[in-house]
């Protein structure tokens, strides 16, 4: 384990789960990758949160809770997680019509990654935004956030 990692393990930001991914970290068959495509939305990490600290949630609830998203994006960032097991969606027959969305178990599974991804961000958003601003001025390389 590298310094960093250590160093990161320490602090509860990370853990060793003491599983073989396949292929070499984070190679083309690494089955980390897979976590990491389906969390790279940029809402999909903030309706899981949601989801595990509030508990079932109608759309409208998620609208107001999460604030800054439209209902169509929040729709397809819900049908992603849905079709990646995250979210599970419950439709009742009621007039008028009822939905709610919870997590499945491995969507309730990411909510420690998504707490350690909060705890670093806590701890350096400065210095990555501070990085992003010096790197701005070179237009010929840009940043990409």
């Amino acid at each position: 384990m590298s310094d960093t990692a250590a160093e990161a393990d320490g602090q509860g930001l990370g853990e060793d789960l003491g599983e073989d991914l396949g292929g070499g970290q984070y190679a083309a068959d690494c089955q980390a990758r897979v976590a990491f495509e389906v969390l790279s939305n940029r809402w999909a990490s903030v309706i899981v949160y949601i989801l595990g600290e509030s508990g079932p949630m109608r759309p409208r609830a998620l609208l107001t809770r999460i604030g800054g998203i439209s209902p169509k994006v929040l729709n397809e960032a819900l049908r992603r997680l849905e079709c990646n097991g995250l979210v599970a969606r419950q439709a009742y027959a009621e007039a008028p019509p009822r939905v709610d969305y919870s997590l499945t178990e491995a969507g309730i599974a990411l909510l420690g990654p998504i707490r350690a991804m909060g705890a670093w961000a806590g701890r350096y958003t400065e210095a990555v935004l501070a990085a992003q601003a010096r790197f701005a001025p070179r237009e010929d390389r840009p940043c990409g956030s």
